[in-house]
């Protein structure tokens, strides 16, 4: 499960959080069993009551400012027609809120927030969630079904993402008191009733008021029920959220210690170059930095050797990943999978590496790179028992061989990759003409552009180009500005990108979206690929019916393992750790959340102290 609006909240991708009855009320009530949270496998770590997160200091001070970058510009605060029109504003999660939320400790578990409890059968066909009576926008009228309901509707009719993620959901209606019921066409589909309980709820008195469309983007500052209201912004430049203090979850324990900050604001930056100089200037306070050359050389400057800048890496516990170089499986030319795999032994990772990264990264080699959920060795037990349903479907590989990226660690593995790449191409139909690779059939030169929209992306795919050129293939590059960027993207309009999939520690219907037939070619999609196949969308929803953790995990190793022998992808790099430069103005709990990596800034707090050491930020 990949809850899909966690995103929107921050620009380092962290879930808000909230609340749940009393014990004594919820074994008192009658009828359903009411749940004041779920897990998808097992039960939620924390009893009903409970106080606050472990994770969280209940004393944390409230106010101080908080400065944040975004790259980019920004035209819309309006997240129902997010990903298909406009660019939404970062951070614009603050201001709303869901049914349920995550702990950070915990994974693939939810807790009441708009929704104080929540029950759903046992075939998993439908889910009921119950309203906190306290719920209220900022306006101060109460959160109605009626909100939850419209705000389902027309999020699913607005934006062709949501009716694709949705699509499982066939009714909402009233059913009693502060009650709305989602019935869903399948059973035994564990994540439905946590994917409703990430809905975002929007007030719909404020939307269909005259002058205002909620399939439109808008620049006027909505209202939300959130612990932030979006206070004043600059169209494209600059937006700033104030802490709202008698917000009605406030005090509820899934946000105590929480949402800390008085103030924040986002700048935007057309170049990361001119982010890293204000960062330095001290005109933001915090960066997730994934550049390992900065990481290695940009941060010696006098604030740093003061000690008023820090540096900090956090494990990644919560995700696994696939970070690689994506060829347009829409056009024919690399429908070929030999063609693909030239792609990767062209690729030296390992050179780019000690030149480029310092030596920082690791290869990826899984679509699940990083979790138990990755597939290695050769399949056996229950995974090979899956798999073998689709023997003569997915390729024989599959059975026989372990799949390994190209090794480029000495010169004669590198000249044999390149010899080997050239024969795959041969193969597949292409020769050398001079120092051209070209299609016997159709005496079109081998040739694709790189699609980028940063300028750090030209490091490592220059270095990329030359190597194509050695088999002859020409690949240019090229780099847009993000906004031409995201609509080539939605589009499909690209022969090659750089693409990334985060993988939750409980997949399940979100791969519908990225790897699923259905998604190829719907515009906005995560199906950057262009996969079509049956065996896939078969392996998918193995996947998301899975009964318990054990098949689980065989299931998404028997996917994993097939896209890997596909060749989809040409796999990057990754490293399995947070990189954070900060400004030392705030403090945090001393004990972090397991899934939470640094929990900036969810948990931390404006430490007034530190700031006078640290210099005041304006």
């Amino acid at each position: 499960m990949q809850p899909r609006f966690a995103a929107l909240a921050f620009a380092v991708a962290l879930p808000l959080a909230l609340v749940a009855p009393g014990a004594a009320a919820l074994a008192a009530e009658e009828g359903p069993a009411w749940r004041h949270g779920a897990a998808l496998m097992g039960e939620p770590r924390y009893e009903p009551g409970f106080p606050h997160f472990d994770y969280v200091n209940p004393d944390a001070p409230k106010g101080g400012l908080l400065r944040l970058g975004a790259l980019g510009s920004f035209d819309n605060f309006n997240p129902i027609v997010a990903g298909i029109r406009g660019d939404l504003a970062a951070g614009i999660g603050l201001v709303y809120e869901t049914l349920t939320t995550s702990a950070l400790d915990e994974p693939a578990t939810e807790y009441g927030l708009i929704a104080e409890a929540m029950h759903y059968p046992e075939d998993y066909s439908s889910v009921t969630f119950r309203l906190n009576p306290n719920a209220r926008w900022h306006d101060g009228e109460p959160i109605r079904v009626s909100d939850v309901i419209w705000s389902f509707e027309v999020q699913k009719e607005a934006n062709p993402m949501y009716a694709f993620y949705y699509r499982n959901v066939v009714g909402a209606e009233e059913t009693g008191e502060r009650e709305v019921t989602f019935r869903f066409d399948q059973a035994n589909n564990r994540e439905l009733p946590k994917i409703m309980g990430q809905l975002l709820v929007l007030p719909e008195h404020w939307w269909t008021a005259p002058g205002r469309s909620p399939s439109a983007t808008t620049l006027e500052p909505p209202l939300g029920s959130g612990p932030y209201r979006l206070a004043t912004h600059v169209a494209g430049r600059s937006v700033v959220y104030e802490r709202v203090p008698d917000a009605w979850a406030n005090d509820l324990n899934v946000n105590v210690g929480k949402n800390n900050f008085g103030t924040i604001r986002y700048e935007y930056f057309r170049d990361a170059t001119v982010l890293l100089e204000a960062f330095k200037a001290d005109q933001v306070d915090f960066r997730n930095e994934n550049v390992a050359r900065n990481w290695a050389t940009a941060y010696d400057f006098p604030a740093r050797a003061e000690g008023r800048v820090v540096l900090e890496s956090f494990p990644i516990n919560s995700t696994g990943i696939m970070q690689a170089y994506v060829l347009n499986l829409r056009q024919e030319r690399f429908q070929d999978p030999r063609v693909r795999r030239a792609f990767n032994l062209a690729f030296d990772f390992d050179d780019i590496n000690r030149t480029i990264f310092f030596s920082a990264y690791e290869r990826v080699s899984s679509f699940f790179h990083g979790t138990e959920l990755a597939s290695s060795g050769l399949p056996e037990g229950l995974e090979l028992e899956i798999l073998e349903e689709f023997r003569g479907q997915i390729p024989d590989s599959v059975f026989e061989v372990e799949y390994r990226n190209p090794d480029h660690t000495t010169p004669q593995a590198k000249r044999d990759n390149l010899r080997e790449a050239v024969r795959l191409l041969q193969e597949a139909g292409y020769e050398l003409r001079g120092r051209q690779m070209v299609d016997t059939r159709t005496g079109r030169p081998l040739t694709l552009e790189f699609l980028g929209f940063q300028s750090t992306d030209e490091r490592h795919a220059l270095p990329y180009s030359q190597a194509l050129a050695r088999i002859g293939v020409t690949m240019n590059v090229r780099i847009v500005d993000p906004a031409q960027y995201q609509n080539r993207l939605r589009s499909f309009d690209f022969d090659m990108i750089t693409s990334l999939w985060a993988q939750s520690l409980s997949p399940g219907n979100e791969q519908r979206n990225y790897w699923g037939s259905e998604a190829a070619n719907r515009p906005g999609s995560d199906n950057h690929i262009g996969v079509q196949d049956p065996a896939i969308d078969a392996l998918i929803e193995r996947v998301i019916f899975a009964r318990d953790r054990e098949e689980l995990v065989a299931a998404t190793r028997a996917l994993d393992r097939v896209l890997l022998h596909k060749e989809l992808v040409v796999p990057q790099w990754t490293l399995r750790e947070q990189r954070i430069a900060r400004w030392d103005r705030f403090s945090r709990p001393d004990e972090l959340p397991e899934y939470g990596a640094s929990a900036f800034p969810t948990v931390w707090w404006f430490d007034e102290e530190k700031a006078r050491r640290a210099g005041r930020a304006q």
